[in-house]
């Protein structure tokens, strides 16, 4: 790390990295961050530091906010993806299924419509793809068939206690140790967010972003997330060649892999929802392409 380099926290939730990584600046260094989320920009508004600055904004819109910065180059970016805790724990934003609330989801509460929302309007089939594809549900179909029915009937789920009720009853079977309402809430989360969206268009900006050497940090959460994190590095750190012109020079690599790293024992016993987290760094080339 830089200590005079410019970096970037994706997602600064209440601030752990974010202090972190300004722990290791120097005088002349900058941490800029990101988070949708309104209750961590209020917390990092307690962080009374020149080198910090925080935008209201998903990092899937880093390369715009820091073009609007001035910054063109950055020396690192890290990207803690899916939920924070905080979010978890507070009821009333919708996203656990421990407690009744409002079926929000959302992690910007300014824009886009509610879980609630979006299963009010949906058909049967786009609701089954949703679970299906963002959790790996086997039971979508009967999913979305009892939401649907309920809908129908005229008392759609508009709670966190009744789409949890709901699922139990529509899963046949069940994971030892897992609500089965864990996979759904999942799936309706990183849809109402458009959290693979973000992702997509993050690491594509981060790319575009970092300096020779900078580094890119990512820590996903689930098979889905990682999947596109390290196909995305995959693709970047190899050779390609255009088949449309065979004779000319292959495409350069633009990452280099460096690690994979997963929580120990240790880790995960003090801090249990950690343990399906999994982090990857990789690096810029100094090659242009």
């Amino acid at each position: 790390m830089q200590p005079d380099g410019i970096y970037v926290d994706g997602t600064f939730g209440r601030g752990g990295h974010a202090r972190a990584v300004m722990a290791l600046l120097g005088p002349a260094g900058r941490l800029v961050a990101f988070d949708k989320d309104l209750e961590a920009v209020a917390a990092a508004a307690q962080i009374h530091d020149a080198r910090f600055t925080m935008v209201h904004a998903s990092f899937g819109d880093m390369a715009a906010e820091l073009s609007g910065l001035g910054i063109t180059q950055v020396d690192g970016v890290l990207l803690d993806l899916g939920i924070s805790s905080p979010q978890i724990d507070d009821p009333a934003r919708g996203f656990s299924f421990r407690h009744d609330a409002p079926l929000d989801m959302r992690m910007d509460t300014t824009r886009g419509e509610t879980a609630a929302e979006y299963l009010a309007r949906a058909d049967v089939r786009d609701i089954e793809g949703v679970i299906r594809d963002l959790s790996e549900e086997r039971f979508a179909a009967a999913i979305a068939k009892a939401l649907v029915a309920r809908r129908e009937s005229g008392n759609p789920v508009r709670s966190t206690l009744e789409l949890s009720a709901l699922v139990a009853g529509a899963v046949k079977t069940r994971e030892p140790g897992q609500n089965p309402a864990t996979r759904t809430f999942q799936a309706l989360r990183i849809h109402v967010n458009a959290e693979l969206e973000a992702l997509q268009q993050g690491l594509k900006a981060a790319l575009a972003l970092l300096a020779p050497q900078g580094r890119l940090v990512v820590i996903s959460f689930h098979s889905l997330e990682d999947r596109i994190v390290k196909t995305f590095i995959a693709a970047e750190s190899r050779d390609v060649v255009d088949r449309r012109a065979p004779m000319a020079p292959p495409k350069p690599l633009r990452l280099r892999a460096i690690a994979r790293i997963k929580p120990g024992p240790t880790e995960v016993a003090t801090n249990p929802r950690a343990r399906s987290a999994v982090l990857r760094v990789a690096e810029r080339t100094d090659v242009a392409g």
